[in-house]
């Protein structure tokens, strides 16, 4: 049975849970064995377990190669705990799984995890805000809103290039953008983009869009140093100075200039015990626990490096300033330790990479509530971060100038009016639409519409200062535009013809000359004379 790439989306963490059971259950060879002078069929020691699902984990594209055997007896334990697996006499519930020679089996009955069938979020449809279709409640005044109703006067302007006339107009600007119309395109358009990376047709499984703080993105983007790492304005929220302090030296290991102290054999080692307890001890993890659905979510991608990298940027642009400091600053150093060959080795028994990756994984990404796979999940997100952390913890170029150049955009629009017209008074246009019967849909489109439309062909046919050739002009195009308006006031020609009188025609006079034959050239005469 080959492994499966479990792509983004909801529940994933379920989804590889029972990906991982079903490629255990049917991979793991069972055989006989011998306890205690009896024989038992198809079962497995405890330490084949681990050594065969290891090597899974190991070359499984969903987790990282560097899962450890550590990693794998903690998922044996809860593989026992959740009846995945039993000893042979048939006990579970306990996490007291050790890579021993004890015996254990499958169960007969499948222990595959069901989905939820709602989402733990609401539902919401994420909103991408214009000028013409901001909420109300954004506003800090609330505006009165009164329909429009139109006159003839109006109707005249508006349709004037159907008829061959434009009216003299003036520019007029629309509304400031306030600074709640500001966050809220910020927060919509990232929460656009980043479901568009991931390819999914809603947010609302991986990520409670409620909790999404658009003042965190905002000053995420543009309150950095030089270096891009975040400026806290609340310096209460500072890494303690000891902590600052120990990550420097490590990092810039042996060339931290303001170590004073002297050292000693061991000092590393309890520089790194010293930063380590104090991110092992956090009550919540650096990418916080409500974020944590929307990062197993981006795992799915890893396949896809850049595609990855992206969600990836655009995800931790969500996070509170001062976890998104604290991650900038804990990568910056694990990833300059991983490769710092200078540096003793803080660990007797595991690499330096394999040591950061056990040591902070928990403290990055965690769930609230138990995930079986969360320190799985954790170990393969954290690899990656610590491959691709400079780019990762950049801003997203394409994003900041999109939603720049879109509130620029709203705010250098302007607007049409006509001077004297009923809408010069400021009338804002409605903020949202509601559904109404089909009655009054065919009342509004028949008496909203023909009712100004036939006043402003009245107004046409009755202006005495138009001329003749004029009129017949508009009212020809008119009825090219509104031919059944136009029917309706003149059903007949004849009473069309009665806005034009015939004049009278007077007869030309009669020039004499016309009477007379026409002019007869000269003919010579035959002469008499001899």
């Amino acid at each position: 049975m080959e492994a499966r790439l479990v792509g983004p989306g909801p529940f994933r963490a379920t989804r590889l849970w029972n990906e991982t059971i079903e490629l255990f259950r049917g991979g793991m060879p069972l055989r006989k064995h011998r306890c205690h002078f009896k024989s038992y069929e198809r079962c497995f020691t405890a330490s084949e377990a681990v050594d065969w699902l290891h090597r899974l984990l190991r070359h499984n594209q969903n987790f990282s190669p560097e899962v450890t055997r550590t990693q794998t007896v903690q998922l044996l334990k809860k593989f026992l705990k959740n009846h995945v697996i039993e000893d042979i006499k048939g006990r579970w519930g306990k996490e007291d799984f050790e890579d021993n020679s004890h015996l254990y089996r499958f169960p007969p009955f499948s222990p595959l995890k069901p989905y939820p069938k709602q989402s733990q979020f609401r539902k919401e449809i994420i909103k991408f805000p214009n000028w013409d279709g901001i909420e109300k409640d954004t506003f800090q005044e609330d505006i009165p809103m009164k329909p429009i109703m139109l006159n003839s006067e109006m109707w005249f302007k508006r349709h004037s290039i159907a008829i061959g006339e434009v009216p003299t107009c003036r520019l007029v600007h629309r509304r400031q953008l306030t600074e709640a119309n500001i966050e809220e395109i910020w927060k919509s358009m990232t929460l656009s983009h980043l479901q568009k990376i991931l390819g999914l047709d809603s947010l609302e499984d991986v990520l409670d869009t409620k909790l999404v703080n658009p003042k965190h993105i905002i000053q995420n983007v543009y309150h950095i140093n030089k270096q891009g790492v975040v400026i806290l304005e609340d310096k209460s929220k500072e890494l303690p100075h000891w902590v600052l302090s120990a990550m420097k030296c490590l990092a810039n290991w042996p060339r931290y200039p303001d170590l004073k102290q002297p050292t000693y054999l061991g000092f590393e080692r309890d520089v790194f015990r010293t930063i380590a307890d104090y991110y092992v001890h956090m009550k919540e993890p650096l990418l916080t626990f409500q974020f944590f659905d929307v990062f197993v979510s981006v795992l799915g991608l890893l396949q896809k490096e850049t595609l990855a990298i992206e969600a990836l940027q655009v995800c931790c642009l969500l996070l509170p300033p001062e976890n998104r400091r604290k991650v900038q600053l804990l990568m910056t150093m694990m990833a300059r330790i991983s490769t710092n060959k200078d540096l003793p080795p803080l660990c007797d028994t595991v690499g330096t990479r394999a040591l950061m990756v056990q040591t902070f994984s928990h403290s990055i990404l965690c769930s609230k509530d138990e995930v079986d796979l969360d320190e799985l999940l954790a170990a393969k997100l954290v690899s990656f971060l610590m491959d691709n952390y400079q780019e990762i913890l950049n801003i997203p170029c394409a994003l900041k100038a999109a939603i720049e150049g879109h509130v620029a955009h709203l705010r250098r629009v302007q607007q049409i009016k006509y001077p004297g017209a009923d809408s010069d008074a400021a009338v804002p246009a409605p903020t949202f639409c509601h559904q109404i019967s089909t009655d009054e849909f065919e009342y509004q489109r028949t008496n909203g519409c023909q009712e100004p439309l036939a006043s402003l062909l009245e107004e046409i046919a009755k202006d005495a200062e138009m001329s003749i050739k004029e009129k017949k002009k508009k009212l020809k195009r008119f009825q090219k535009s509104y031919p059944d308006v136009y029917k309706e006031r003149f059903p007949t020609p004849e009473s069309e013809a009665v806005l034009f009188p015939e004049k009278s025609k007077r007869k030309p006079m009669l020039l004499m000359w016309a009477f007379k034959k026409p002019f007869q050239p000269f003919q010579r005469t035959r002469s008499f004379r001899m």
